[in-house]
């Protein structure tokens, strides 16, 4: 199979001589920032597998992966199949004889691949397995009101996210965290991590700690229909979900039959009114205020559809917003949907 890109001399070099050939596997910004750190690592990555081109924009023009530039922007050889069980995919690697396998925020691999390397197959998670197993544990932590998660690395085995644990790093969550802020912070902490991780298997200094399947929870991907809000719980609820889709997919709402993305909100101003629908709109000078289970939150910051992210006051001013009003009656598209 040939690489996206082909094999040119590299630009960057390890700054001690490598200990371990590395083929790392991942897709979006948040793999781009730990593959990054791990080229400047001590460990030779000899190749990257990232997903296909996708397309992205009003255009729909197809864009490489984060991780295919980052490779690419470093010379590395990249392979971007359709399916994992490739039979050209797996000779291609194989050729490559790789101690190890580095995988993060990428696609379950068939066991015939993961068990390819000498050393093995490792991930890289982003929640303190075996809390929160699954496609998005970032999100599910901040949803769920967790003060603290963390990174584990792990070694694949069939079923997902289940493997020995090697090694694990807690790290805290703030009251003002989002997915975005909270993805960034934790990607740039994953870099280190992983190396730590290589740095551990190579020197073979280490116990791989199996884990209690009866602690596990769970972290499924998130639809959009996932992100639809339900004011109907405590207005803290509705804060944590709101930060926990951040701005993708972004939480969202309905307003006057369209969708309206809430990207941050404020919660116990004031309380609730008895017997209001939760979704109604209770006040509008100077604050956007809606009625949950029975507590409030402030709307600071909107997206309505086909318009730019914009506060409170701005969205209230230029729909004439009216006390009463409710938010969250489900579109047709929602409808379909569910």
């Amino acid at each position: 199979m040939q690489p996206a890109s082909r094999m040119r001399r590299r630009r960057f070099q390890p700054r001690f001589p490598a200990i371990m050939k590395v083929v790392f596997m991942g897709t979006p910004e948040f793999a781009r920032v730990v593959l990054g750190h791990l080229c400047e690592s001590s460990h030779q990555v000899v190749a990257v597998v990232s997903g296909c081109d996708q397309p992205s924009g009003r255009g729909r023009r197809l864009l490489p992966t984060a991780c295919r530039i980052e490779a690419e922007k470093r010379n590395l050889p990249v392979y971007t199949p359709k399916s994992l069980g490739d039979n050209e995919l797996y000779q291609s690697l194989k050729e490559l004889e790789a101690d190890i396998f580095a995988v993060c925020a990428f696609r379950i691999l068939p066991r015939r691949l993961f068990e390819l390397p000498a050393r093995g197959s490792i991930n890289i998670h982003a929640s303190l397995l075996p809390k929160y197993r699954g496609a998005a544990p970032i999100n599910w932590a901040i949803i769920n009101g967790e003060r603290s998660t963390g990174l584990s690395s792990f070694f694949l085995k069939k079923s997902v996210d289940t493997g020995d644990v090697i090694c694990q790093e807690e790290i805290s969550i703030g009251d003002d965290d989002t997915y975005d802020s909270l993805s960034y912070r934790m990607s740039r902490q994953a870099g280190p991590f992983l190396v730590r991780t290589l740095d551990l298997i190579e020197s073979d200094d280490y116990t791989p700690i199996p884990q209690d399947n009866s602690l596990a929870t769970r972290a499924p991907k998130i639809t959009p229909f996932d992100a639809m809000i339900d004011f109907g719980f405590p207005a803290a609820n509705v804060r944590n979900f709101v930060r926990g889709m951040a701005t993708k997919p972004g939480a969202y709402t309905t307003f006057r039959g369209k969708k309206l993305k809430i990207h941050a909100c404020a919660a116990g101003l004031q309380p609730g009114e008895p017997g209001r629908r939760p979704g109604t709109v209770l006040a509008v000078k100077k604050k956007l205020i809606v009625q949950c289970d029975s507590s409030t939150v402030e709307l600071l910051r909107v997206v309505p559809e086909g318009k730019k992210e914009m506060d409170g006051q701005s969205f209230i001013n230029g729909h004439r917003l009216h006390v009463g009003e409710v938010l969250g009656d489900m579109t047709r598209e929602d409808k379909e949907q569910k």
